[in-house]
């Protein structure tokens, strides 16, 4: 499944994707000439939220500041900034639980 919508001649898009692994991919992005607004919010099956990147600027003490990401009720520092980045990330994390389960 793979939803994008977009409004004509907006800077607003948002996606809705469901991975390999079953888990959901939820992008959201405003971006226009002077500012990039984005949240990739990735969760399980069951709703259960993996990680979440985005640059609200409520974390004033993350070294990254705007950008950060939310993983194990943490909120660490995110040099991922792109969504070619992030998509990365999430395959890399697929694969290693793929690896780790085909282990055990």
């Amino acid at each position: 499944m793979f939803i994008l919508e977009t409004l004509k001649n907006s800077p607003y898009t948002k996606v809705k994707a469901r991975l390999t692994d079953s888990s959901l991919l939820f992008i959201r992005e405003y971006c226009d000439e002077k500012q990039r607004l984005y949240s990739y919010h990735w969760q399980s099956q069951d709703g259960k939220m993996i990680m979440r990147w985005d640059n609200a600027p409520h974390h004033k003490n993350v070294p990254t500041h705007t950008h950060h990401k939310h993983f194990q009720n943490k909120v660490l520092p995110s040099y991922t900034l792109t969504c070619e980045e992030i998509l990365r990330e999430i395959e890399s994390m697929i694969k290693e639980t793929r690896d780790e389960n085909c282990e055990g």
